[in-house]
């Protein structure tokens, strides 16, 4: 019989031996991790690309120009269903707590598919951005593997129980444009996460769930780093456009979410994202 070490390095070996070669393109790999379907590929795609992107081994160089955004890559499963049709479940199940991690591992995956995305579509910009986006999708795929593993402490696996598709809808209607991407995805979307987490962790732990908890306080410890290169990238874009960031977010808000924004804000984690007292008032307005 093979000592343990020898079998785990020849699976590590096999593991590695199903994935195509990471491109030495940029936007080639960027778009071989958004197209890849299957989560654990996706995943390991997405670590050996930001790997070798560290290590100088995937550049920025000229490639075929972005197809039309279409669907992201992603499985069969889960079923995607308007979010009004989503069961409300308390935390105070296991099949609630079961129902809540599978949510936040769908945001999960859908976030290292808007990552990606970003490199792959939006092609004038400077290397931090595409740095900045590469790390961000790197960490939604290690969240994405926490919430998994979560996930079959309860005995199901992503994809399990239905989904909606909000955060994918607003992609399709900010590929043309990255000012309005950066805008609408990482500091609507995404930073409404920085909103919602911390009333989840307190339910979380009022009833033992101590594990779920954990995971849940690393994720929201990071994605303030994720708002805030959205938050970075805003105001580059409206700075190459000659716009004022604050009032260019406003209208935005008032264009795509009149009447649908949710509040409270978390204003600390926010300010902290690089959001501005300006802008926080702002928010509160337009939920008051």
């Amino acid at each position: 019989m093979l000592p343990a070490g020898i079998i785990g390095l020849w699976f590590a070996y096999r593991l590695d031996a199903m994935l195509a070669p990471v491109s030495t393109n940029l936007f080639v790999a960027a778009q071989d991790c958004l197209e890849e379907t299957l989560p654990q590929r996706k995943v390991e795609r997405t670590v050996a690309t930001a790997q070798a992107f560290l290590a100088g081994g995937v550049v920025i160089e000229p490639a075929a120009p972005p197809r039309p955004i279409g669907e992201p890559g992603r499985p069969a499963r889960p079923t995607l269903v308007p979010p009004r049709a989503l069961a409300q479940r308390g935390m105070g199940t296991e099949a609630g707590r079961a129902a809540l991690v599978h949510a936040v591992a769908h945001i999960e995956f859908n976030a290292i598919n808007l990552a990606w995305d970003a490199v792959y579509r939006f092609r004038d910009m400077p290397a931090a951005f595409y740095a900045d986006w590469i790390a961000v999708a790197n960490d939604e795929a290690r969240h994405f593997s926490l919430l998994q593993r979560r996930l079959a402490d309860f005995g199901l696996s992503y994809g399990d129980l239905p989904a909606h598709d909000g955060l994918w809808e607003m992609a399709r209607r900010t590929s043309q444009n990255c000012l309005e991407r950066m805008a609408l995805v990482p500091r609507v979307l995404e930073a409404r996460g920085l909103d919602v987490t911390p009333g989840m962790i307190e339910r979380l732990r009022t009833v033992g769930d101590i594990t779920t908890v954990a995971i849940l306080e690393q994720i929201l410890a990071e994605e303030v780093a994720h708002v805030a290169a959205g938050t970075r990238w805003f105001v580059w874009c409206c700075e190459r456009a000659g716009v004022d960031p604050a009032d260019t977010f406003q209208q935005l808000l008032q264009q795509y979410y009149r009447g649908a924004l949710k509040g409270p804000f978390n204003r600390r984690d926010r300010l902290a994202a690089g959001f501005t007292p300006l802008e926080l008032d702002r928010l509160d307005s337009l939920v008051a």
